[in-house]
């Protein structure tokens, strides 16, 4: 993911879904080891679900939004 897209999507996630700085870190640090074995920049979305950190509907709200970014 590029740079730039990368930090409209933690805006969009901040702005958009109100999720805090927080817990965005949370899913940052624990999606490095994650990005590593599966080599997915993509991954942070999954991440922030998996450790409960957003609804199933907001992340579908995500991914609609990284299909329209791409």
């Amino acid at each position: 993911m590029a740079p730039a897209t990368y930090t409209k999507l933690i805006r969009f996630l901040q702005e958009d879904l109100a999720i805090s700085p927080a817990s965005i870190a949370v899913a940052e640090r624990r999606g490095d080891k994650q990005r590593q074995r599966d080599k997915d920049p993509n991954s942070l979305p999954m991440v922030l679900w998996q450790y409960g950190l957003v609804s199933l509907e907001q992340l579908d709200k995500i991914f609609d939004w990284l299909a329209q970014a791409y």
